[in-house]
């Protein structure tokens, strides 16, 4: 198929019917398949994320088809979030970071003997709200693709650095750190020789480095060695699991009524938040508990087993999923860690994403949009009969997880570019990735600078070659002024907040009446 139209309705529903046709195949379904089941294990077990499962399948994708590839690559990204929820309602523990809020009300009605119907209701809530988030992106991610057919360099150049700059604000913890992380990933991404004038830099003189580093060996070693090394210093006792049978699986007729609203409402709601960069699964889950703590009728029961406070939050940060690929296939820039490596895995397999992706390769964009309604339902089938399976692999011996990780680290960080300095870079990230891990430092900044680092530079190249090194000259175009300024406010908000929320707890003190 050349083409598929883009406007409108009926251009929607004749690329879906096409995605259809591509997703279908047996190599695509396969790999969907496989994709939310990885998924699905890496939320149930907790410690390497979707971020981490990504950066470890992707030289397994090597020999893949672009389109396969990322099938299996977004159904890791979204599975995560379908399995999360098992052991935050079973065992207390988060397997993944949006499902936290999960644990509040799913493991306190597991322990009044209905974990059950809080799996079915995360399940089913994940489901249909996955399911509507998916329909918004069938229609929304074209129209805002033609809408940046007007984007130049300069536009994409702005829109670049707004992203790393939110998303490294956004991304929770200290916000110094997280610009530093970021800094740290932008100077590995621009390692190498410089893609407009050939000119190496940051090699020492050293040949090897003239390549540059790639983003996978990165990636593994933040989220895999590391990971290792951090498993490694725990204890290695026996996880207790809430058992559940399949005959209570399924919610009473009152449990189905009160969780029905939360689901419309949490998937509404992670679906506007997943088009806002930052982490928009983990925001999504706890914007979506308050909101039903406000709006129910029985407030007191949230944080004792309520199950508005499971469906609204495991329906919100799946619909912050399936969102967050809007801004990727449409604009070609990623608004989370993980869809940054979904960015990475198109690139590596000769893939730009963004506005004309559509039109060039309608195979991926709609082939990847009917994988995301496939993989739901693959999803709900799995999740409720295989719950048991998926629980007893929190029973695995770490010890043997560990040698796993480390295995396909090694191997797949090799099997990319057959490279020893990919095995150096590997090995040398999870030594920093450990000690950053011990310091508290957020490692997923890392990650957006070295996606993001070398985008940046190549398009303000461009487009400083396009206005003979004049930098006012973009200053003086609408859109990139626009974008330039929300980064700055991006920069500068959150310190000021603080220092006025600082500044307001003094005065309450000082002020505060003595007894």
């Amino acid at each position: 198929m050349d083409a598929v139209s883009t406007g409108g309705p009926v251009g929607a529903v004749t690329g879906l019917a096409y995605g259809f046709s591509v997703a279908l195949t047996f190599p695509n379904l396969f790999a969907c398949f496989l994709g939310v089941l990885v998924g699905t294990i890496v939320g149930v077990l907790p410690g390497i994320g979707p971020v981490g499962a990504m950066a470890l399948l992707i030289p397994i994708t090597m020999s893949f088809d672009p389109t396969t590839a990322i099938i299996l690559m977004a159904g890791i990204f979204y599975g995560a979030m379908y399995g999360g929820s098992t052991t935050s309602i079973l065992v207390n523990v988060p397997g993944e970071a949006a499902s936290v809020v999960t644990c509040l009300d799913g493991y306190q009605m597991a322990q009044r003997g209905r974990a059950g119907a809080a799996l079915t209701v995360a399940a089913v809530g994940s489901f249909v709200a996955g399911t509507l988030a998916l329909v918004g992106l069938q229609f929304f991610a074209p129209v805002l693709a033609d809408a940046a057919l007007a984007f130049g360099t300069p536009e994409y150049t702005a829109l670049a650095i707004l992203g790393l700059l939110l998303l490294s604000s956004l991304s929770g913890g200290s916000a110094i750190k997280n610009y530093l992380m970021a800094a740290l990933g932008v100077m590995l991404g621009t390692v190498g020789m410089e893609g407009m004038t050939g000119y190496t830099r940051y090699a020492f003189g050293r040949t090897e480095l003239a390549q540059g580093i790639e983003v996978v060996p990165v990636a593994m070693g933040l989220f895999g060695i590391a990971e290792v090394l951090v498993l490694a210093e725990e204890s290695l006792g026996v996880t207790k699991v809430i058992t559940v049978k399949l005959r209570e699986l399924l919610p009473t007729r009152q449990e189905w009524a009160r969780a029905f609203p939360p689901m419309l409402r949490g998937g509404l709601l992670g679906f506007l938040i997943g088009l806002v960069p930052g982490p928009a699964a983990v925001i999504s889950t706890f914007a979506s508990y308050a909101l039903e703590k406000r709006v129910s009728k029985h407030p007191e029961e949230f944080g004792h087993g309520a199950i508005e406070g499971v469906a609204g939050p495991e329906s919100a940060n799946n619909a912050a999923s399936a969102a967050a690929m809007i801004p990727l296939l449409a604009l070609g820039i990623p608004f989370s860690p993980a869809v940054a490596m979904l960015l990475g895995a198109l690139m590596i397999h000769g893939v730009q994403p963004g506005p004309l992706l559509i039109q060039q390769r309608p195979d991926i964009f709609w082939g990847v949009v009917a994988s995301m309604y496939i993989g739901n339902v693959m999803l709900l089938i799995l999740n409720l009969p295989l719950v048991g399976l998926f629980t007893n692999l929190l029973r695995l011996p770490k010890h043997l997880l560990t040698l796993g990780i480390a295995l396909l680290c090694l191997i797949g960080t090799f099997a990319v570019s057959n490279s020893i300095l990919d095995l150096f870079v590997l090995v040398a990230m999870g030594g920093i990735g450990y000690v950053l891990r011990k310091l508290r430092f957020d490692l997923a900044p890392i990650i957006l600078g070295v996606i993001l680092g070398p985008i940046i530079e190549t398009r303000l190249s461009q487009s400083l070659i396009n206005t003979q090194g004049d930098v006012l000259e973009l200053l003086r175009r609408p859109i990139t002024a626009t974008l330039l300024g929300a980064g700055l406010l991006a920069l500068c908000v959150p310190p000021v907040l603080r220092w006025v929320g600082r500044a307001r707890s003094k005065r309450r003190k000082t002020h505060a009446p003595t007894t």
